[in-house]
C-alpha cells in the first residue's frame, strides 16, 4: 500500500490520511490542525483507488467528516473507530 496523504484546498489545516497500521490493516487519519485527531481501521480488503478518491473529495468540502462518512458509505466502505 501506498501512503497517501491529503491537506484542505487554499491553506485550509484539515488533513486526511492513509496509512498502514501496526496490524497491517489500512486506516485512515484525520486531523483539524487545532484539536482534534481520529483513526478509524478499514474493513475487509480496501481499493485504495477508491479509498483515495474519497479522502480527495472529503478533505475539499467545506464540512469534511461529514463528507467523509457519505464518501465511504457511497463507496461501500465500512471503518471502525480505533482512536479519537
Amino acid at each position: 500500500m501506498t501512503q497517501s496523504f491529503f491537506h484542505a484546498p487554499k491553506g485550509g489545516v484539515d488533513f486526511l490520511g492513509l496509512r498502514r497500521g501496526r496490524s497491517g490493516a489500512t486506516e485512515i487519519v484525520y486531523d483539524d490542525g487545532v484539536a482534534r485527531r481520529m483513526v478509524w481501521r478499514v474493513q475487509g480488503q480496501p481499493n485504495e483507488a477508491a479509498l483515495g478518491d474519497a479522502l480527495s473529495v472529503a478533505v475539499g468540502a467545506v464540512r469534511v467528516l461529514p463528507t467523509l462518512y457519505a464518501e465511504l458509505k457511497r463507496r461501500s466502505i465500512s471503518i471502525e473507530a480505533i482512536a479519537r
